[in-house]
């Protein structure tokens, strides 16, 4: 629709979702189902409330027009705000009609926008393309910290400013598997939990092929310059993700050995199939007291291999400087939450309210997850994992 500056000073795009079809559309109706539109502004918000960059809802309206899928379905609009709403598809929108002139009017506007340090760079397209990547692999990172999966990692589901954007098949894993999909359209695993840092970095990749014709005249210069740098992404995904895990283990320096010993942790929750965001959770209270490691036990299926890794952690975290138990606990659950969108838990609001016209279970999920790292003893059942009749097993796409 437009942009607007904010009140602290930062302009911000607003779009609508689902309002009909555009010249993108390709071939759809643009339309939006009302399930879909709830679940972007449900899990976009919890993203918010969780510190992980997101485009924000500003609205969801219900249009009183049918959308037709597999069944009609009522439709609604969604109001959408964002530092832009680029992404790397847009960059390939003109690449693809070798429109030079226009990669490189988007490029200065994409670094004015976002990334002004780029301009003084002795090449701002190629810095602009390592900026990108730096912000992606500390998003993606974040997205691994609490079990996000997004389902449709596409380029035009790629932000160029660092923004999670466009929530359709995603989800939040509850058993930790790396192989997890949801996203009914996903049937070779392409966007599986596991596999989002390498499909991240083939984003990146598609990017730094629109980019050639401005990186430099010379198309071999230019394909070398920009591999070169692509060439880093494995690397800096990789320390994003230890910054991230480490954090989420009350490590406050880095070591060696912490992928190891991060690795082994994961090894024993997939065997053990432990929930991922409640096993973290109690991790929290063990880093304090060694007393509390019943708590992180009995999410895993394997007592012993939990209690051989817990000497190698307790052992490592003595190398820590000047930090006791509770302060660091408190630390641990500033970043490992207590309340995650749990799809069975999202599945049933949005139900109610596309089925019944009932809010109150939206209202009542979107409450409690706008303090996902607060207690809320009287919200404990929200924090449990689906029973066997509840388990979701695909999500969606709704526009």
């Amino acid at each position: 629709m437009g942009e607007v500056v904010d009140r602290e000073g930062r302009r911000r795009d607003i779009q609508l979702k689902g309002s009909g079809p555009t010249p993108f559309s390709r071939r759809g109706d643009g339309r939006a189902a009302l399930g879909p539109v709830l679940r972007e502004y449900l899990v976009s918000e919890a993203m918010a409330a969780l510190g992980i960059p997101t485009t924000r809802s500003l609205a969801a309206v219900a249009t009183g027009e049918p959308v037709f899928r597999e069944t009609p379905l009522p439709g609604a609009v969604l109001t959408r705000v964002a530092t832009s709403h680029i992404r790397v598809g847009t960059f390939e929108f003109f690449a693809a009609r070798q429109d030079t002139e226009s990669v490189s009017a988007l490029v200065a506007h994409v670094i004015d926008r976002h990334y002004p340090a780029a301009a003084e760079a002795d090449n701002p397209a190629l810095a602009l393309l390592a900026a990108v990547m730096e912000r992606q692999a500390a998003l993606v990172a974040r997205w691994l910290g609490v079990g996000f999966i997004h389902g449709v990692m596409n380029t035009d589901n790629t932000s160029v400013s660092g923004e999670t954007i466009d929530y359709g098949p995603c989800a939040f894993m509850d058993w930790f598997d790396p192989a997890t999909v949801y996203s009914s359209i996903d049937h070779a695993g392409r966007y599986a939990y596991g596999a989002q840092s390498r499909i991240i970095g083939w984003n990146l990749t598609r990017l730094g092929e629109t980019l050639l014709g401005v990186i430099a005249r010379d198309v071999d210069e230019a394909v070398t310059l920009a591999t070169r740098t692509l060439e880093h992404f494995g690397a800096m995904m990789e320390q994003a993700w230890l910054q991230v895990m480490r954090a989420k283990l009350g490590l406050t320096t880095a070591r060696d050995e912490d992928g190891d010993l991060i690795k082994g942790l994961l090894t024993i929750m997939h065997n053990g199939r432990a929930d991922y965001t409640n096993t973290f959770r109690a991790l929290c209270d063990a880093a304090a007291d060694s007393a509390a490691d019943a708590g992180a036990r009995a999410e895993l299926s394997n007592a012993d291999a939990y209690t051989a890794w817990a000497e190698r952690w307790r052992a490592r975290l003595t190398a820590e400087p000047g930090i006791d138990g509770p302060q660091r606990r408190d630390a641990m659950r500033r970043v490992n939450p207590a309340f995650i969108p749990r799809n069975h838990r999202v599945e049933a609001a949005l139900a109610a309210a596309a089925r019944d016209d009932d809010l109150s279970l939206f209202d009542e999920l979107h409450q409690v997850l706008s303090r996902p790292y607060d207690d809320q003893p009287e919200h404990a059942a929200y924090r449990n994992p689906p029973e066997p009749d509840q388990v979701v097993h695909a999500t969606f796409c709704g526009t």
